[in-house]
């Protein structure tokens, strides 16, 4: 379970990520959504005791970001599009050094390395170095690596970027299969019909803030949308509206006083 409350991250003046809170349970796929720059990966670092958060918290599996920052990190696991393998490694090799960077080791280790190879069907590539892999080849070991200590929450972060049709049916199966197996799923992305046919429930961010959160009908329902992408369209355009005319009033505001 994930439950984030009033989450904020500041850099200087610059307010990132601004009072978020929203909650998400195991055997789901949660999207978090909005456009890039809407604060989704700030909000994922921090989750993730990468960042410190600025104000409020969250709580991974139980454990709270600021108190349990160990306990968080191993039930997290994080996929970004950014895939960061060793390529002198193989890919079994790989997968051992991220383990024993969990404090994993000896046959339990080899064990679950072994398993994420069968399930990820790798077996005809474990054991060559991965400078020479395929970009699904990669994302495969990508995956087995965020997950090798087996963590309650798995967090997407755009994965499916720059990927081709192939390796982007790779991390969607993964998705569905932890989904399956009772894990809470995180998608963080700014493609709005991706996160429709997966999710859930869904978040969505928009200049730092919140602006809606529910289940897909529920908030399809609540913009009077047909589909997630015309939701997200009115819902921030009904907030870029509310902005415009806040604005305007206390120019009005302002100008009134000084006429005083």
């Amino acid at each position: 379970m994930l439950v984030v409350k009033n989450l904020t991250k500041r850099f200087g003046d610059i307010v990132a990520v601004d009072s978020i809170s929203f909650e998400a349970h195991e055997g789901e796929i949660f999207g978090l959504l909005g456009p890039n720059g809407a604060g989704k990966t700030t909000t994922i670092r921090v989750i993730a005791t990468v960042l410190e958060a600025t104000g409020g918290t969250a709580e991974v599996a139980g454990f709270d970001i600021r108190k349990n920052p160990e306990d968080v990190r191993r039930n997290i696991g994080v996929l970004t599009a950014d895939i960061g393998l060793y390529d002198r490694f193989t890919a079994r090799e790989n997968l051992r050094l991220f383990g024993e960077l969990y404090g994993l080791g000896g046959e339990k280790l080899e064990k679950r390395i072994d398993e994420l190879i069968h399930v990820l069907d790798m077996g005809r590539f474990a054991d060559r170095r991965a400078g020479k892999f395929s970009t699904g080849m990669k994302q495969k070991v990508a995956i087995a690596r965020s997950i090798v200590h087996d963590p309650k929450v798995i967090i997407f972060d755009e994965p499916t970027a720059g990927l081709d049709v192939l390796a982007s049916q790779t991390v969607v199966r993964f998705m569905k299969n932890a989904r399956e197996m009772g894990k809470l799923v995180v998608l963080s992305t700014h493609n709005m019909h991706d996160a429709e046919k997966l999710s859930d429930h869904v978040a969505i961010l928009h200049r730092s803030k919140l602006v809606t959160t529910g289940s897909v009908s529920e908030v399809l329902q609540r913009a009077g949308a047909a589909n997630l992408e015309d939701a997200f369209i009115k819902i921030v355009g009904d907030d870029e509206a509310k902005s415009t005319e806040r604005a305007r009033e206390l120019e009005q505001l302002a100008k009134a006083g000084k006429k005083k």
